[in-house]
């Protein structure tokens, strides 16, 4: 196709426009100036290299049975016999579901149906519920509703001050810190990043105590009597009770838990207050930890005891990571929900989603185990014997990863489709080789909420099939008609979302791209439906939209930008405060554990690193994993840079090459998650509600290996 194909990137939520020239002599990326994620032409380190995602040679051509290559008959009919088998002797719980936040909306759809219409089974969730989890489980409790931002990235640039609660988007989305260039900069981060290295003003706390320090900046802005009053009584609820339970998080108190000088929560405090405009917006440094949805809740109280969320120009977001993390729990993926971000435990949801898929609502499953407590039942007497995995490296990427892949190995069948052989598809019986971004079509839903459309540039290799082929194939030969065609699964989904939270039945293939012009109403802003802006086009510029913002019920919708200036998605309207009190770290450091760890990702690398540590200029730049020290640890510890390092937790080890760094405080130890190792030691306790895994802190102990 020499004709330049306009899409989007295949890494992270910020999903940047680029378009893909495929000629004889190769394939060549251009960024776009459309999209707004990046409109001034920004490409990251890895944007700019994922064309030779395409044509590194590491592909996967041909189906894998027991580790011989098959025809996908052979293939297909041997994993649907087994799927039959299994679920005969053990019920239809017997058989797990596991999908990924990188799938498109369409695949994520079909996967939801296949479990709970073809397989009967409650036991499907997602890679994403070690995402965003406990941010969305925080915002539907605040909201009512969870979109990670609600409202553009563009409107960013226009704000005073952006505080960024364990977020570093220079490494992990850099065109994004190009929205961040007028705000002042407040981030909380343990370590100095990359972001934190932007920033006006910097607070590091002790790792895992980012609750406590939200309750203090709470506090000061109720002492200093900074609270929008008007804002509060007139859109909030619960402020009274919330308070009440600031009385114990005096300042002085709070500096001693998180190690944050009280005069700088005085100055993030005043910036945030007395700005025009700001946002708060967290990541996954605040996010991951037992406590998550508490201390994401805590950064809400803070937003709107400010008078921030709802407003324009300001408010309350969260940075989604991954490419369709949004996306991908709206629609089916998760253990409790249906598409249209609906819950499953409701009868007018089951009902509804029912109607479409022809089947008796009564005959669909319920809520099945969240995604670490899924992977954990693997194998066991009352847990599932098979699992289908599309789109996640659990062996890298889940916490306590050691004991997941003992539990991976103890399954009487395992299938994987990807695009390489990662360390989960080493493991198993069967091995779907599938068609990956450039190779496909379907849509992605970015971390603003809006709706794009990733086209097909060029061919997918000989023998490869997308893995929407794959699951109406193993439907099929489970006796059920699913679509295959991305078109044709995104007319079905539209109808399955209408009338839920996330309602897409208003969004078309041709509205998302802008090739034909569908009429829209303008409504004056107060008159809009779920409070949005009637006049604001996508790309607020006027011109034809790039993406339709959810949600967008009817064709005739504008979209909905900013879903919560007019009301909040609560019964009543109103946002609600909710008390929280900070707990600390499910593990604490001790003599055998006297060091702190926490993970994150490189700039040069994307998730279980699958992917990118296959592209050589990517792999070159940083090539293996690490362990960051700080000069005062490594002396104690008679450790040098290049050195190398065994990092020991109380469920496993891990060896990195010894980085020294005064970026990392004395007491903490920093590995990227990209490679296997670094997940053998996390610690998976669960946050109770959202059922988030604690990945950002856990006590270890460091040694030089001699």
């Amino acid at each position: 196709m020499a004709e330049p194909v306009k899409t989007h990137c295949p890494y992270c939520a910020l999903q940047c426009g680029m378009a893909i020239s495929a000629t004889a002599s190769g394939i060549t990326i251009t960024p776009r100036t459309d999209v707004p994620a990046n409109a001034a032409g920004a490409l990251c380190q890895k944007g700019w290299t994922a064309a030779d995602l395409l044509t590194n040679g590491a592909r996967l051509t041909s189906p894998l049975l027991h580790g011989r290559p098959v025809d996908w008959d052979v293939a297909l009919g041997h994993v649907a016999d087994r799927l039959s088998a299994i679920r005969l002797e053990h019920g239809p719980d017997g058989v797990a579901v596991f999908g990924g936040g990188g799938l498109t909306n369409e695949k994520a759809y079909l996967l939801g149906k296949l479990a709970r219409v073809a397989l009967g089974t409650s036991q499907i969730d997602y890679n994403g519920r070690f995402c965003m989890s406990s941010a969305a489980a925080a915002s539907i409790r605040a909201f009512g509703m969870d979109r990670g931002m609600p409202f553009p990235v563009t409107d960013l640039a226009g704000a005073d001050v952006v505080l960024l609660a364990g977020a570093n988007p220079a490494e992990t989305m850099p065109p994004f810190v190009r929205h961040l260039d007028g705000p002042r900069l407040i981030v909380i981060d343990p370590r100095r990043t990359a972001t934190a290295r932007l920033a006006w003003l910097h607070l590091r706390p002790a790792p895992g105590t980012d609750l406590a320090l939200a309750l203090g900046l709470l506090h000061l802005a109720v002492a200093e009597d900074l609270v929008d009053a008007a804002y509060v009584e007139e859109r909030t609820s619960g402020f009274d009770a919330v308070r009440t339970s600031l009385a114990a998080w005096w300042p002085e108190r709070v500096e001693r838990i998180t190690g944050v000088p009280v005069p700088r929560m005085r100055e993030a405090v005043r910036a945030l207050a007395y700005a025009k405009n700001a946002y708060v917006l967290t990541g996954r440094g605040a996010e991951q930890h037992a406590q998550g949805t508490d201390t994401v809740t805590a950064f809400v109280n803070l937003a709107l005891a400010l008078g921030l969320p709802g407003r324009l120009g300001s408010g309350y977001g969260c940075l989604t990571g991954q490419g369709n993390g949004q996306g991908g729990r709206e629609h089916g993926q998760k253990a409790d929900q249906l598409p249209g971000y609906r819950r499953i435990d409701d009868p007018a949801a089951r009902e509804h989603v029912a109607g479409v898929w022809g089947v008796d609502p009564g005959d669909l499953p319920g809520p099945g185990r969240s995604a670490f407590e899924l992977l954990e039942a693997l194998g066991t007497p009352a847990g599932p014997k098979a699992m289908l995995l599309f789109g996640s490296n659990p062996v890298v990427s889940a916490p306590d990863s050691a004991r997941v892949a003992e539990r991976i190995r103890s399954l009487d069948l395992l299938v994987v489709c990807d695009v390489v052989m990662s360390e989960t598809a080493a493991l198993a019986d069967v091995v779907f080789p599938v068609t990956q971004w450039a190779e496909e079509t379907g849509t992605m839903t970015n971390l603003e909420g809006r709706v794009l459309l990733r086209r097909q540039a060029v061919r997918p290799p000989p023998g490869v099939r997308s893995d929407l082929e794959v699951i109406a194939g193993l439907a099929r030969r489970l006796g059920h008609d699913f679509a295959d065609e991305p078109g044709k699964v995104f007319e079905e989904l539209r109808r399955a979302s209408a009338g839920g939270p996330a309602d897409y039945s208003g969004i078309t293939y041709d509205r998302i791209t802008g090739e034909t012009e569908e009429p829209r109403e303008t409504r004056d802003e107060g008159d809009v439906p779920y409070g949005g802006e009637a006049r604001d086009r996508a790309d607020d510029r006027g011109g034809a939209e790039v993406g339709v913002f959810w949600p967008c019920p009817e064709p005739g919708h504008p979209g909905t930008p900013r879903p919560f200036l007019g009301s909040f998605a609560t019964p009543g309207g109103r946002a609600r405060f909710v008390p929280v009190e900070h707990r600390g770290p499910a593990e604490e450091i001790d003599d055998d554990y006297p060091v702190y760890l926490t993970t994150g990702r490189v700039l040069a690398h994307y998730q279980s690193g699958a992917q990118t540590r296959r592209i050589a200029a990517l792999a070159a730049a940083v090539p293996e994993l690490y362990v960051e020290l700080h000069p005062d640890l490594a002396g104690r510890l008679d450790i040098g840079a290049g050195d190398l390092v065994r990092v020991t937790s109380r469920r496993g080890q891990g060896q990195g090459v010894a980085r020294i760094s005064d970026a990392i405080r004395s007491d903490t130890v920093f590995m990227p998650f990209h490679w296997e190792g670094a997940n053998r030691l996390t610690n998976p306790a669960l946050d109770p509600t959202s059922r988030m895994p604690e990945f950002k802190v856990c006590a270890v102990r460091v040694e030089r290996v001699t």
